[in-house]
């Protein structure tokens, strides 16, 4: 099976992978990560992205209507709102370092930073969602 193995948590480059097998400290890249958005990786499946998400930002409302997504909380509290209409958004809970989030395709979401430092996550869609 060929793989790529960092040697150093320290060490990782956050950038697109392509779709050959992964192994990744993913905890540690999404810790590192100051970008709003970076795909780390996309199969056909499946697409692997790190985000940091600034002291007051949010991700902004949004639905994909074909993807399911799963967020992971690395670092950071939010609030996360969900509703089955953008009119019809409400708080669906307050979140922190350890958490996840599953959001059902089609459903209308936000992310909003509540703390004093980056919200850092990583994030799953599937099918894939980004360019």
């Amino acid at each position: 099976m060929l793989r790529r193995k960092f040697p150093c948590k320290d060490s990782i480059v956050l950038k697109d992978y392509g779709s050959a097998p992964l192994v990744i400290g993913i905890g540690g890249a999404a810790k590192q990560n100051n970008t709003y958005r970076t795909v780390l990786w996309t199969g056909e499946h499946l697409q692997l992205v790190v985000m940091s998400i600034g002291v007051c930002g949010d991700i902004g409302l949004e639905v994909h209507p074909d993807t399911d997504q799963f967020i992971r909380i690395e670092q950071g509290k939010g609030l996360v709102m969900t509703g089955s209409r953008k009119d019809a958004v409400a708080c669906a809970g307050k979140v922190c370092a350890g958490d996840a989030v599953v959001i059902p395709a089609g459903t209308w979401h936000n992310l909003i930073n509540a703390g004093d430092c980056p919200i850092k996550l990583y994030t799953l869609y599937a099918p894939p969602e980004h360019p």
